[in-house]
């Protein structure tokens, strides 16, 4: 999947944990080299230590290029703890978790989970948001991270702090740092019924990283369904040269469901 960068820009990365779930954690590593993929996402890298992890990667000769803050199965963490307010400390413990899978394994993105706020006052949430960014941002610094922030779909994750770009790029704009940057995810703005060239075209300043599956079963993507394949086609003018990644359940088999990015390879959009 090597080419270079200003004939083929975007480069998949395969999301472990949709792609290959179905798989003991050990094996995802492997059937994952094995399609051809030179990088991964993982959700939650916590099963086990981080050296753990490093070495699976190193052996199978992936990148990590992704993984999120810890979660808890209960509430009031199921989501995150980045936005709950009152929970300083947890958020830090989180972070400092997320931290450590960074240092070990090289990963360079770390997505903050803002968590559910249904039930807690929005400015609250705002304020503990902003509290948290600013321990994490230093940390980022210091570590030579990218922080990101994801809308999720009110569908699939009712009560998340934020649904939309818009909403996400205000939090940006008030920070204003390289090191923290937006999540796009063509799925969550398919779900919510966006114009996904609209809000790519909002988004074009601040994407720090980008992930597709296809609305609304989050199987492959449809390139014909909701002009997916106009809005990636559109992502390169954005200045945007890296991942994207697969976050979706395949239908059959991950290897036999890349059929979906040909188009994209026969127009040199894809490495």
């Amino acid at each position: 999947m090597n080419a270079t960068p200003a004939a083929a820009p975007l480069k998949l990365a395969a999301n472990l944990d949709w792609l290959y779930g179905h798989l003991p954690l050990q094996a995802r590593f492997g059937a994952a080299a094995a399609d051809g993929f030179d990088a991964v996402e993982i959700l939650l890298p916590y099963e086990q230590a981080p050296q753990w992890y490093a070495a699976a990667l190193r052996e199978h000769g992936l990148q990590l290029v992704l993984h999120n803050t810890p979660i808890r199965a209960s509430s009031p963490g199921r989501l995150g703890w980045a936005a709950i307010p009152g929970a300083r400390r947890e958020f830090a413990e989180a972070f400092a978790q997320a931290r450590a899978v960074a240092q070990a394994t090289g990963s360079r993105r770390i997505h903050v989970m803002a968590g559910y706020c249904e039930d807690h006052d929005p400015g609250a949430c705002q304020d503990a948001l902003r509290h948290s960014l600013q321990h994490a941002l230093a940390a980022a610094e210091a570590d030579d991270l990218t922080l990101t922030l994801e809308p999720l779909n009110r569908t699939d994750m009712p009560g998340y702090l934020y649904h939309l770009p818009a909403q996400v790029i205000d939090v940006l704009r008030e920070f204003d740092s390289p090191r923290l940057r937006l999540q796009f995810d063509y799925y969550h703005c398919a779900k919510e019924g966006l114009d996904l060239g609209a809000e790519l075209a909002q988004a074009a300043d601040w994407i720090g990283h980008v992930q597709i599956a296809g609305a609304p079963d989050r199987h492959e993507p449809d390139l014909d369904r909701d002009r997916l394949l106009e809005a990636v086609r559109a992502l390169p003018a954005t200045g945007y040269r890296s991942w994207l990644g697969c976050e979706y359940r395949a239908r059959g088999t991950p290897a036999e469901g890349l059929r979906w990015c040909a188009p994209l390879r026969a127009e040199g959009l894809l490495a």
